[in-house]
């Protein structure tokens, strides 16, 4: 069944489900893709992986231990002897967090040239830290190619990645980058009542350009992983806060769709 809502469903940016909605996005691109650019191109899914420490997370020092000096009857050195705490102090220490990421590469079949680069915003990239230098930097390195970049952005919260000029406030954006009409690019910028857009993806010259519709994939990803059955409609959806516009559009849609549900049959 596909979200109630017409365009991006600001539930499934819950932390809890987005690394799932991630994963499942950025396959059903690629089985949207793969027959409609075969042969001269193929689908690659690319997997990038960063380690960092939690933005949260506080180094917690060993806590203190008595040291006393005795001396040595064999050579009459000092030596600090450690005497033990009695009961043992609980602390937390920091843990390094591995973050896997799936991207899109478009290849051609006969050069192995990565002709397009399709990325889907996680959280990591838009917080600071070391994973959004990390995506910064291969971003740039993208920008300064000849490769295209399509760059998906559907989560309201964290820092949106800099533009040089005609940066938008939006809950949402999509950036489509062709390498020769830089440093042009063509921002898809919505909020959350309006509907996903749909997206060419560009190629070569002269090659048709596949359309990719993110409503359809996003409906396809809510049915094959079974959101419905785990996003709870009753509370609030994640942070940032809405308006009280957007809070009343909101409402006013689940009301709606709730009463578009097919009634259940009447028990035999």
């Amino acid at each position: 069944m596909p979200s109630p809502f017409p365009g991006m469903d600001p539930y499934l940016e819950h932390p809890e489900l987005w690394a799932g909605v991630h994963h499942w996005l950025i396959t059903m691109m690629a089985e949207e893709l793969v027959p409609q650019l075969r042969p001269k191109y193929r689908v690659a899914i690319e997997v990038r992986m960063m380690q960092s420490v939690g933005d949260s997370a506080v180094l917690v020092g060993i806590p203190d231990v008595a040291v006393r000096q005795v001396t040595s009857a064999a050579q009459n050195q000092p030596v600090a002897v450690a005497v033990p705490p009695t009961t043992p102090l609980s602390v937390t220490v920091p843990m390094p967090e591995v973050v896997k990421q799936g991207y899109l590469e478009i290849r051609e079949v006969a050069t192995g040239a990565v002709v397009t680069a399709i990325e889907v915003l996680s959280p990591v990239n838009k917080r600071g830290g070391e994973g959004r230098r990390a995506y910064e930097a291969k971003r740039l390195q993208v920008l300064g190619s000849g490769t295209h970049l399509v760059e998906i952005d559907l989560l309201r919260a964290g820092s949106e990645l800099p533009l040089l000029q005609g940066n938008v406030q939006s809950h949402y954006r999509v950036l489509v980058s062709r390498s020769d009409r830089r440093p042009q690019a063509d921002l898809y910028a919505f909020n959350l009542q309006q509907p996903l857009p749909q997206l060419p993806l560009p190629l070569a010259p002269g090659d048709a350009e596949p359309i990719l519709s993110l409503k359809t994939l996003l409906d396809r990803v809510y049915d094959r992983g079974g959101y419905d059955l785990v996003v709870d409609y009753g509370q609030s959806p994640p942070p940032p806060e809405f308006t009280e516009a957007e809070r009343i559009w909101l409402a006013a849609q689940l009301a709606s769709a709730t009463e578009a549900l097919p009634l259940d049959p009447p028990p035999h």
